[in-house]
């Protein structure tokens, strides 16, 4: 879909974008080869052709912090496709707290390994791993996870392109939590964690400091479950939306 993508240059929104699909300009190659062929509204030909040149070298060299911020939150799921190896799903656990003091553990799933990090344990080593990332991938991350890290971890520079799933998956009509729209999907839990919520999350923890180690064992499980079941989400919402975005024109480009 990025390839396909125009939204994110100067002066080019929606209509234009759709405009140039139209116009039969569905990608940045088709567009390089004659510029001057095709109405860009009140965009300037020399701009664009300029960002286009620019999209593709990024592209190419996987340079994430191009895009991460004329995406913006809005258009960012375009990027999944493209950026997918180099993609992190992302959820925190809290104690009930507000502080950065507060995270208790961050699990992160790259679709292949889970590593979920623990406070008063291996949380510290969070900047290293992020860092090995260009797209990250949450469920109202921008409105909890992500502040909540921010606080934790003050020095790390969060220029991720970031992937919202609550926000995208609203757009095409889904609402309520994270669970609720896993059903929604038909996508199960196992029974021990069937049910659980960040409440139970708070209490697990509680319960952990007071000595019960399955307790621990129970939290991870959790938490492992939100952010490998965000992969699956995360397909099925990019799939959707490039439907919904591109209508028909979606048949003519592999995914």
């Amino acid at each position: 879909m990025l390839r396909q993508s125009f939204v994110h240059i100067p002066d080019i929104g929606e209509t234009t974008e759709r405009s140039l699909w139209n116009q039969g300009c569905l990608d940045w190659d088709t567009f390089m080869r004659s510029p001057s062929e095709f109405s860009l509204g009140a965009a300037d030909v020399g701009t664009v052709t300029q960002y286009v040149e620019r999209s593709h070298e990024a592209l190419e060299s996987k340079h994430h912090q191009f895009f991460q911020p004329l995406l913006g939150s809005r258009e960012a799921w375009r990027a999944w496709s493209e950026f997918k190896d180099s993609c992190v799903y992302l959820d925190i656990e809290t104690d009930g707290g507000q502080s950065g003091d507060s995270v208790t553990c961050v699990g992160l799933y790259d679709g292949k390994e889970f590593t979920c990090l623990i406070k008063e344990n291996d949380l510290g080593n969070f900047p290293d791993l992020i860092s090995r990332y260009q797209v990250m991938v949450t469920f109202f991350g921008t409105g909890f996870d992500v502040p909540m890290l921010k606080r934790a971890f003050s020095h790390v520079d969060f220029d991720h392109i970031h992937i919202d799933l609550c926000h995208v998956l609203k757009r095409l009509g889904y609402r309520g939590g994270l669970k609720k729209i896993e059903q929604q999907m038909g996508i199960s839990r196992p029974d021990e964690t069937v049910g659980l919520s960040g409440l139970d999350a708070v209490r697990l923890w509680r319960e952990h400091l007071r000595g019960h180690e399955s307790s621990l064992e129970k939290l991870i499980a959790y938490n492992r479950e939100d952010v490998v079941n965000l992969e699956t989400l995360a397909g099925i919402a990019y799939e959707k939306m490039r439907a919904a975005t591109m209508g028909q024109l979606a048949l003519q480009f592999p995914s």
